[in-house]
């Protein structure tokens, strides 16, 4: 796209006929993002602290980091993100340890591969505590402005158009608009253009990203009222503590001890559900105004009545949203029905009868690509050096979008240097199986990470986010020497300490009294003191009453190696999973290989391989429409290929060990697929 430009001198840059508005160019960049949302934060952070330089630009600058729905950072499966987020160096885990006011870990009745925190947060802090490091941050300008084109020269994203005629130019674009483009507002029958909490959208950008030929599609989202503290009765609500012990979600951080805020807990009933029933057809979602599709796994009140007919009640959580505002955030209670029902139905709960609304429920509909035009390294298949993150690409939440920034921006920087994509496979971050899901399988909804969705979870724990993910941070150029410094300590300490509980043996007579208090079995020989640690009711810091020798270890140091001491066979068997998942992971393709010409495939497969160019035969594999059939024959034409190359060569060298290797993984592969 050419516009008609004039630097500061007035001289002219480019011209196109019939443009009325004069275009002038401001500056030029390595990298824009447009959007500073939680994708747009971690995607400009990255980028400028692995030494571009970087702008950043957002519609309003109330927009940073904004939490226009639930107040909070974490929950199943988003609190592994967050970890993994902060292992690479992100910002999203430092940012909430500074500005929570209650924090709780979930799903401690379960085994350690579901733990996940959550932390309430002080929403309007989160929101200045990240403006204040995006502009404190060297090589990044933060910018309010609206983009409404992008410039695309030689089939490249290198420039943004403003509102104001304003021109950027640059090497590469990070799209991260969030809920913003082409964003509608439903309360009823009231239907308006706004984004999100009232702040103006982006209508022409979802206009020109069309006429780019980008794929586009409409999803919706909602959020519930708020309500002034006062209003609400909390002697008869449930009152929800935090964690007396904190757990920091930066590894940076060791202990976060400090008050913390009540949340509460109530219930919808039966009066509540007629009351919505009787109004469903003046509910935007049941009369047709909303077009975009929801999300599944977070529906409105109207929906969950309607789906689950049977339910006599649905759980709602009161949870404030700041320490220096009386809003309360009713949890649970999106919807798009009419003030006046609203009104109505959230009197009938207990704890709310007086309740005064300040902000009412509204849905929101938005615009966003279809993932799968996107490449793993969230590069534009169609638009080379546009990059792509967030709601945007079809997500839903604030974890699962900072997430993709984080990796948009290392990947922006990692194609202007002309490095390799950094790319994160299932088997090494929820990172991975996010990206994978969206750019490999696609979404039909807004999509939310769970950990039912990673095959790999007992390695994939948040209490290991930094042993799995820091070095390959600290490779990239974003992990500061402190942090790595930090991991390598903590690596050393749970292997020496490891090791000495493997020698550390312990008699009956001074074991059996603090087994029987544990409630577990005596032993009748002298035993291994770590062989006790794998038994779930001997715990590292209660079995101190019978080692005297151990050094000091951070809580983080002592969960790790815990979780890897009692689940090691379990965990040695994932290993080997996880190996036999990289035999096809590792298998890499050419991106201008052509599948028309590979007899045997299908020609549905060749359809989608030829579109989507996957990366391995892994990525391959889980490609809708491409069968384990489909992935034989490629497996066998790859390997006829590769004797074939052989033969040519004038002279045979000695194998090495490696190539040996994944000579006889190559073949094993192509065996297990003729198998099936």
């Amino acid at each position: 796209m050419r516009y008609s430009t004039k630097s500061s001198h007035g001289s002219a840059l480019e011209n196109k006929p019939g443009n009325t508005m004069e275009h002038f160019l401001m500056d030029t960049y390595d990298i824009i993002v447009v959007g500073a949302g939680h994708a747009g934060c971690e995607a400009g952070l990255a980028a400028a602290r692995m030494g571009k330089k970087t702008l950043m630009l957002s519609i309003n600058l109330e927009a940073v980091a904004m939490m226009p729905c639930n107040p909070s950072i974490g929950g199943t499966g988003k609190g592994h993100l967050v970890r993994e987020i902060d292992a690479l160096g992100g910002e999203m885990g430092i940012n909430i340890d500074k500005t929570f006011i209650q924090s709780r870990m979930l799903n401690t009745a379960k085994g350690p591969a579901v733990h996940s925190l959550r932390a309430q947060a002080d929403k309007n802090r989160y929101h200045i505590e990240m403006k204040r490091t995006l502009e404190k941050e060297a090589n990044l300008d933060l910018k309010q402005g609206e983009a409404i084109d992008l410039i695309i020269e030689d089939g490249k994203a290198c420039g943004v158009v403003m509102k104001t005629g304003a021109i950027y130019r640059c090497s590469a674009v990070i799209l991260a608009t969030g809920t913003f483009l082409g964003g509608k507002i439903f309360i009823g029958d009231s239907v308006y253009e706004s984004g999100p909490n009232g702040l103006a959208p982006s209508c022409e950008l979802a206009q020109k990203l069309r006429q780019h030929g980008l794929p586009m599609r409409r999803f919706k989202t909602g959020t519930p009222a708020r309500a002034l503290a006062d209003s609400l009765d909390y002697d008869k609500m449930i009152p929800q503590d935090g964690d007396e012990e904190v757990v920091p979600f930066s590894f940076m951080n060791d202990d976060l001890n400090k008050d913390q805020i009540k949340c509460w807990l109530t219930y919808t009933n039966e009066k509540t559900h007629d009351i919505i029933r009787a109004n469903f057809h003046r509910s935007a979602l049941f009369g047709g105004q909303i077009e975009g599709v929801g999300p599944r796994y977070c529906p409105s009140i109207e929906d969950k009545v309607n789906r689950f007919a049977d339910r006599k009640r649905h759980q709602l959580f009161i949870e404030p949203e700041g320490l220096y505002t009386d809003e309360m955030y009713i949890q649970g209670m999106s919807s798009s029905l009419p003030e006046d029902v609203q009104e109505q139905f959230y009197k009938t709960i207990e704890g709310l009868e007086h309740l005064k609304i300040v902000r009412p429920a509204y849905a929101i509909e938005y615009d966003c690509i279809d993932p799968l035009d996107l490449k793993a390294s969230l590069e534009n298949r169609s638009i080379e050096n546009l990059f792509c993150a967030g709601q945007f690409n079809g997500s839903s939440g604030y974890e699962e979008a900072a997430a993709q920034g984080l990796m948009a921006g290392i990947n922006a920087v990692f194609k202007l240097d002309g490095r390799e994509p950094f790319v994160l496979d299932r088997s090494e971050a929820y990172i991975g199986v996010l990206i994978d899901d969206l750019v490999t399988k696609g979404t039909n909804e807004p999509y939310r990470i769970m950990t039912s969705r990673a095959e790999y979870r007992l390695m994939l724990r948040q209490d290991n986010a930094d042993l799995r993910l820091t070095e390959k941070g600290y490779e990239a150029g974003l992990v500061k020497q402190e942090r790595y410094d930090r991991l390598m300590e903590k690596k050393r300490i749970v292997e020496a300490e490891t090791e000495r509980l493997r020698r550390k043996v312990v008699q009956p007579e001074t074991a059996n009294p603090f087994l029987e208090q544990c409630g577990s079995a005596p032993i009748k020989a002298a035993t291994p003191l770590i062989e006790l640690l794998r038994r779930p009711e001997v715990t590292y810091d209660a079995a101190a009453v019978i080692d005297d020798a151990r050094p000091e270890m951070s809580r983080h140091q002592k969960t790790m190696m815990e979780v890897q001491i009692k689940y090691e066979g379990y965990i040695e068997k994932q290993k080997q999973q996880i190996e036999k998942f990289k035999r096809l992971e590792n298998k890499r393709l050419d991106p201008d290989l052509d599948y028309m010409s590979i007899d045997g495939l299908r020609i549905e497969a060749r359809q989608k391989l030829c579109q989507f160019k996957p990366i391995s035969v892994g990525q391959a594999s889980r490609i809708s429409g491409v069968s384990p059939a489909d992935i034989n024959v490629l497996l066998i034409y790859l390997e006829k290929q590769r004797r074939s190359a052989n033969r040519s060569k004038p002279e045979i060298t000695a194998e090495s060990e490696s190539e040996r290797k994944d000579r006889a993984e190559e073949q094993d592969a192509a065996e297990r697929q003729e198998d099936r």
